[in-house]
């Protein structure tokens, strides 16, 4: 069942209490003029792909991968958006198996871009205030093929502040605890979180497991006055909200 009524979230300002793919073609293989580089020389940063984008940025590869496979592997196991906002250079490495060089030219080089996203049009900071926008921001995770949990941080004017993967994985209580989802809240001066994960299976059905770690965010989230506004399962062909399960 999908969300069907449009709805508000509340925002309060509680701050008081915060205390292998199929392999196909090598990269070596590649005419000149269809290499990334070369590509964005003759057409533009428009005629190229994320990965290939990915790819400029970091020039080589390492022994093991071509530039462009780890530039593709990294964005289809980590996804286009959520590599764009991460601010941990250890963890992507550590998560994707990449050099720590390689982590941190992509984190700095999608900060800029992240600085760039979190405004709209007129230089204001992007607002989430339904559902349907919610979804809308992480409709990307859909795509994903590994499960993940990732949060989005918001002000006391629905402003998004933060945007972070908290885990990848299967959601359990024993992996997502409290405190990796209000930290960097409490960092980033956040005063309400929405958090969303994907089911890769498709099914926008909230397990068990959905169910309880949301009901224990919940109660955290009152504890530390930073309200859990929504926790979303996004799919391929919609979203559902697991807050309507308790």
């Amino acid at each position: 069942m999908q969300i069907t009524a449009t709805r508000l979230y509340p925002v309060t300002d509680n701050d008081r209490f915060l205390d292998e793919a199929e392999y196909i073609l090598r990269f070596k293989d590649v005419p000149n003029m269809d290499r990334p580089r070369e590509k964005l020389l003759t057409s533009g940063p428009q005629g190229l792909t994320q990965a290939e984008l990915v790819a400029v940025v970091w020039g080589v590869g390492t022994r093991k991968e071509d530039v462009l496979a780890m530039a593709k592997r990294t964005l289809q196991e980590y996804g286009d958006k959520a590599s764009f906002a991460t601010v941990k250079p250890s963890s992507l490495a550590q998560t994707l198996d990449i050099p720590l060089t390689k982590a941190c030219q992509l984190v700095a080089a999608f900060e800029l871009g992240r600085r760039a996203y979190a405004t709209n049009r007129i230089g204001q900071p992007m607002q989430i205030r339904t559902p349907r926008q919610a979804y809308e921001y992480f409709q990307d995770m859909g795509m994903n093929s590994k499960e993940q949990l990732r949060g989005l941080y918001l002000g006391s004017h629905h402003q998004v502040v933060h945007d972070e993967v908290i885990s990848i994985g299967s959601l359990t209580s024993n992996i997502v605890h409290p405190r990796e989802v209000f930290q960097p809240a409490i960092e980033h001066g956040a005063v309400a979180v929405i958090i969303a994960h994907n089911h890769p299976s498709a099914s926008l059905e909230p397990s068990a497991a959905d169910i309880e770690v949301t009901r224990q965010l919940v109660e955290a989230g009152k504890i530390l006055g930073i309200d859990l506004l929504d926790h979303l399962i996004i799919t391929t062909s919609g979203h559902q909200s697991v807050l309507d399960e308790l």
